[in-house]
C-alpha cells in the first residue's frame, strides 16, 4: 500500500515540478519567476523526501534540509535585490 502511495505522490509532485519549471521559464515578470523558484525548491524537497522514504535512507532527508536552507536564503536574496538593487548593505 505504501509503495503505491509513494508512486502516486511521485507522479503528482513530478507534475507540480514540471509546471513550476514551466512558470519559471515563461514567467511574465521577475516576482513571478522568484516565486516559481521558491516553489521549485519546495517541490525538490518533496521529491527528495519521497525518494528517502522509498529507499529507506536518512541521507536524502539531510539533503532536503540543505536544499530548504539554500532555497530560503536564495529567495530572500533575490527579493532583496529586486526591491533595493543591492544585496549587501
Amino acid at each position: 500500500m505504501l509503495s503505491i502511495a509513494i508512486l502516486i505522490a511521485f507522479a503528482l509532485v513530478g507534475t507540480a515540478f514540471a509546471l513550476t519549471l514551466w512558470r519559471l521559464l515563461i514567467g511574465p515578470s521577475a516576482p513571478d519567476r522568484i516565486l516559481a523558484l521558491d516553489t521549485l525548491a519546495v517541490n525538490a524537497i518533496a521529491l527528495l523526501v519521497l525518494f528517502g522514504i522509498q529507499q529507506d535512507s536518512t541521507l536524502y532527508f539531510e539533503a532536503a534540509i540543505l536544499i530548504a536552507l539554500l532555497g530560503f536564503v536564495g529567495t530572500v536574496a533575490l527579493c532583496k535585490y529586486l526591491l533595493r538593487g543591492d544585496i549587501i548593505e
